[in-house]
C-alpha cells in the first residue's frame, strides 16, 4: 500500500470541479461506474442540519451519482425552507447531471441559523459544472471549495497492492469532537464494494479515525461522511478495510494538526485498558481536556495533567499501575513506570514540549486493549478565530 498522487480525482469514475469566492464556496463531485454503492455516516447531534437530512433520505432509496457540497452557510436549524433549500439544491444538479434527484447528496458547512443564498449557488454551480475534470487541480479545487476556517485543504490518495484505489477530501478545523466535528469527507473507491458490506467497512473506519478526533469538544449539526464506490476492480474485504482506514486516519490528523489557531499535532495512544471502550474513553479525555492542550501549548512540562484527565475519564483506573512517556522525533520521556515517578526527565520533557509534533503513550496496565486518538494545543488564536466568526 502506498500513498499516491491525484486525490479523489485518481479513483476511475470520479470527476470534480469547485470553487471559493470570499467566504462561499461550491464542490460538485459526479460518479460513473460499473457498480456505484454509497455509504454515509452523520453527526449523532439532535440539531441535524438539513443537508444531512435529505441526503439521509435519498441514500434510504439507493446510492448517490453526484455530490452538491456548500460553504459559508450550513443550513442549519433553518426548519422547513432549510429542508426545501437543500432539496433545491439537489434538484439543480441532478438536471445537469442527468439523473434523479434522489441520486444527488447534499453536504454545507458554514454559520448555522442562516438561509442559503441560492443566486451564489446557482451561479457558482453554472460557473463549474463545464469545468468538472478527473485532475489532480481539479480534486484540490473541491478541496478548497468546502473549507471554512480551514488553513490548508486536506486530501489523500492510496494505492493497495492490488491497484485498488481509495481516496477522500474532508474539510474540519472547529467544532471538532467527532461523533464527528464541522466536518466532512468524501471518499472514492474503485473497488468493487457491495451494499451492507460498504456500510460496515465505514463505519469501522470511521470509529477509528474521524470519530477519535477533538479539537474543541463541540459536536456540529453538519458531520458528514460518504463513501462510494464505482465498483472497477476486485478486491477483497480485509485489503479494503486496510486501506480505508489509513485514508480515514491520515484525513483525521490533517483535520486535527489543522484545529482552529492550533501550533502542535497532539497524538495519545493508550494501551493497556481493560476493554475497547475504555481504551478510547481514555484517548479522548486526553486530547480533549483544556488543561493538557494548553499546556503543551505553553510548552509547559505539567504532565500530571495527563494523569487526571485519564482519571476522570470514566474508565477502569488504577494508579500504581499507569505508565506514561511523551515522544517526539527521537527524544523520549519516561515520565512514569507502574504509577512511579521517573524523576530527571523534565527538562526532556521541555524539549520535547516544543516540538511541532508529540505522542503522549499512556499504558494502562489492566488489560490488552488499546485505542488512537489525536488533537491539538488549545491557543489564544483559537479564541480570537472563534469570538469574530461571523463578524
Amino acid at each position: 500500500m502506498k500513498v499516491i498522487e491525484g486525490g479523489i480525482c485518481s479513483v476511475r469514475g470520479v470527476k470534480t470541479s469547485g470553487i471559493k469566492q470570499g467566504k462561499n464556496g461550491l464542490a460538485v463531485i459526479i460518479t460513473d461506474g460499473r457498480h456505484i454503492a454509497t455509504a454515509g455516516v452523520f453527526t449523532r447531534n439532535k440539531v441535524i442540519a438539513a443537508p444531512l437530512v435529505i441526503t439521509r433520505e435519498h441514500l434510504g432509496k439507493g446510492n448517490l451519482k453526484a455530490i452538491i457540497a456548500n460553504s459559508g452557510c450550513a443550513n442549519a436549524f433553518t426548519g422547513e425552507k432549510g429542508l426545501e433549500d437543500a432539496r433545491w439544491m439537489a434538484g439543480i444538479l441532478s438536471e445537469k447531471v442527468g439523473c434523479l434527484q434522489e441520486e444527488i447528496g447534499v453536504a454545507s458547512t458554514g454559520v448555522i441559523g442562516r438561509n442559503i443564498d441560492k443566486e451564489i449557488i446557482k451561479k457558482q454551480l453554472d460557473e463549474i459544472f463545464p469545468n468538472l475534470s478527473s485532475t489532480d487541480e481539479a480534486g484540490t479545487s473541491a478541496a478548497r471549495a468546502i473549507m471554512t476556517t480551514d488553513r490548508v485543504p486536506k486530501k489523500i490518495a492510496v494505492e493497495l497492492g492490488n491497484g485498488v484505489l481509495i481516496a477522500g477530501i474532508a474539510k474540519g478545523s472547529g467544532m471538532i469532537e467527532p461523533d464527528m466535528g464541522t466536518m466532512l469527507a468524501f471518499l472514492y473507491t474503485d473497488a468493487r464494494i457491495q451494499e451492507g458490506t460498504i456500510d460496515n467497512c465505514l463505519k469501522k473506519a470511521v470509529d477509528k479515525s474521524f470519530n477519535m478526533v477533538v479539537v474543541d469538544g463541540d459536536t456540529s449539526t453538519n458531520d458528514m461522511v460518504l463513501l462510494t464506490s464505482t465498483g472497477y476492480r476486485d478486491c477483497t474485504e480485509y485489503e479494503f478495510q486496510q486501506g480505508l482506514e489509513l485514508v480515514c486516519q491520515s484525513l483525521a490528523k490533517m483535520i486535527a494538526k489543522d484545529g482552529e489557531g492550533a501550533t502542535k499535532l497532539i497524538e495519545v495512544r493508550v494501551t493497556g485498558a481493560a476493554t475497547p471502550d475504555d481504551a478510547k474513553k481514555i484517548a479522548k479525555a486526553i486530547v480533549r481536556s483544556p488543561l493538557v492542550k494548553t499546556a503543551i501549548f505553553g510548552k509547559d512540562p505539567n504532565w500530571g495533567r495527563v494523569v487526571a484527565a485519564a482519571g476522570y475519564s470514566g474508565a477502569g483506573i488504577e494508579q500504581d499501575k499507569i505508565s506514561l512517556t511523551f515522544i517526539a522525533g527521537n527524544k523520549e520521556a519516561v515520565l512514569v513506570d507502574s504509577g512511579k515517578i521517573v524523576e530527571g526527565k523534565l527538562d526532556i520533557l521541555e524539549e520535547i514540549m516544543g516540538s511541532d509534533e508529540i505522542i503522549i503513550e499512556i499504558d494502562i496496565g489492566l488489560g490488552k486493549d488499546a485505542a488512537t486518538a489525536w488533537g491539538c494545543d488549545l491557543t489564544y488564536d483559537y479564541v480570537k478565530i472563534n469570538a469574530m466568526y461571523t463578524t
